[in-house]
Formats: C-alpha cells, structure tokens, sequence
C-alpha cells in the first residue's frame, strides 16, 4: 500500500479532526435541543427543537459520520498504524460501528417519530406513551454519542493500549 508524505498526512488528519469535531458538535446541539424541548412551554420553540434535530440528522450528522469514517480508514491504511495493528485503534472502530449506528439510523428514526409526534394536532402525540419511549431512546442516543465520541478523543490522544502480537511472530521467536 501506498505511505502518504507528512505533507498528505497532515492534510487527512485535519479533514479527519474536522469531520469529528462536526459530529460532536452536533452531539451537543442535539442535548441543548432537548433540554430545551423538555423545559420549554412554548409550543412552536418545541416543536422546532425536535424539526431542528431531524433536520440536523438529514444532513449534517449523515455526512460528518461517513466522510469521519472514510478519513479514519484512509489514515489507517495510508499510515503505518493500520487497521488491526493497536489494540487502541480497534477499540475506535468498535466505537465508531456504534456511532454509525447511533447518528445516521438512530438519530434520524427517533427524530423522524419525534417530528411525528409533536405534528399531531392540538400537541395530542406527545401524551402517548410512544413519545415517551421515543424520548427515552432519543436521549439514551445523544448521551452514548456524547461519551462515546469523547471517548474517541481520549484514545487518540494517549493512545492507552499498544500494539498486538502476532501469534505467527510470537511462533518464530521462540
């Protein structure tokens, strides 16, 4: 494979650091949206709370988590720290599976139904019991995003667990 200059390198990771900073951001745009739905007694503020956030899980929250993943795999790949070569790196691909799952489909389904809900004439959706469910997942979804990409930004800095041993190279040393 290919190596990348220190020149191509620091662009990737710029656009990688960029691309994360976005999810994150929109992570914490989505907790201030629901607490502001949940404290608000406003009609039309809540119900933009919840437009805004399906809105925000339309676009920006699919894009930054593919072009995320993309730029995570090209460094991987294009450098010489791998795909499965670090304990550290497969634990952010663990991480990042649970965030695609989490923004692209989770995001846009709960506020899909929350948007649902809250259309509903004179407010009567979100009496039902379904939009109570749907809040609760909602939540549990922004808080794992939160601390899951947090989590990714901790690892990538220290780095807290090294590298694998191949067993075929443990085989030969001895």
């Amino acid at each position: 494979m290919k190596k990348m200059t220190v020149k191509q390198r620091k662009w990737l990771l710029t656009l990688h650091l960029l691309f994360s900073a976005v999810m994150l951001g929109t992570a914490v745009i989505f907790l201030f949206l629901s607490i502001t739905a949940a404290v608000t007694e406003d009609e039309g503020v809540f119900r933009a709370c919840y437009s805004i956030m399906h809105m925000l899980s339309e676009k920006t929250v699919r894009v930054s988590t593919i072009a995320t993943l993309v730029t995570g795999i090209m460094l991987s790949v294009w450098t010489p720290w791998g795909l499965f070569k670090y304990y550290w790196i497969i634990v952010k691909e663990i991480l990042t599976l649970l965030l695609v799952i989490l923004g692209p489909v989770g995001m846009y389904f709960w506020t899909l139904q929350a948007v649902q809900y809250v259309s509903e004439p004179g407010m009567q959706g979100i009496l039902s019991p379904e939009f109570t469910v749907n809040n609760v997942q909602l939540w549990t979804g922004i808080i794992l995003q939160i601390v899951s990409l947090a989590g990714l930004f901790i690892i990538s800095v220290f780095k807290p667990w090294g590298a694998r041993r191949d067993k075929a190279r443990l085989n030969v040393k001895r």
